[in-house]
């Protein structure tokens, strides 16, 4: 049984820096530290884990051991100005109230897992965590050329893309970009929206 949920301690936490690790392949200067994902829970962002309950020793919630996938959110604040990033060419942006907003920055799913749908569940297990928290907009960065991401972003979830960052995280060494710039697009997804 698969159990969707909030990670839980120090050593959940370290288990989605090892899924990390397995996932991209990247070096130790780009890996994202258990510190960090355990403050993006402390300042209002999510670590969501998949757990496979029925892995051997796993306990009726999950742990560590059984972690099979997660999504990290880091939690934002849109002001609609010339300095965010995020605003949209040649918007009016003298009356838009500063806006909360999530930035979901890794979703990951073990390689024996993947093709389950694990990846829409714990989306939408951010997407309802954070309407909870009266949050309605989530953005992210995904590569356009990863057919089943775009095709999970934008068919799936219904979210859209309206900006193309080029080389948006400089080099890389993860595996996964093969020495290709890192080109990516926007994923803007309304929460609220049906």
């Amino acid at each position: 049984m698969i159990e969707i949920r909030s990670c839980q301690g120090q050593d959940e936490l370290e288990a989605c820096v090892q899924l990390e690790i397995e996932t991209w392949g990247m070096d130790t200067s780009e890996i994202i530290p258990r510190k960090a994902f355990l403050l993006a829970q402390k300042i209002g962002g999510q670590v969501i884990g998949a757990f496979d309950t029925g892995t051997a020793g796993a306990v009726a919630t999950g742990g560590p051991e059984s972690l099979i996938g997660f999504a990290m959110s880091w939690p934002g604040m849109k002001t609609g100005g010339a300095g965010d990033r995020y605003s949209l060419p040649g918007a009016n942006t003298a009356k838009i109230e500063p806006r909360s907003y999530l930035h979901s920055h890794m979703l990951a799913v073990r390689e024996d897992y993947r093709n389950r749908g694990l990846g829409t569940q714990l989306k939408l297990a951010q997407r309802q965590e954070a309407l909870d928290r009266g949050i309605q907009l989530m953005e992210w960065t995904f590569d356009p050329l990863e057919i089943k991401n775009a095709y999970l972003n934008l068919c799936k979830l219904g979210a859209i893309s309206r900006r193309y960052e080029v080389d948006f995280y400089g080099v890389s060494s993860s595996r996964l970009q093969g020495g290709l710039p890192t080109d990516r697009l926007v994923a803007e997804w309304q929460l609220d929206s049906p």
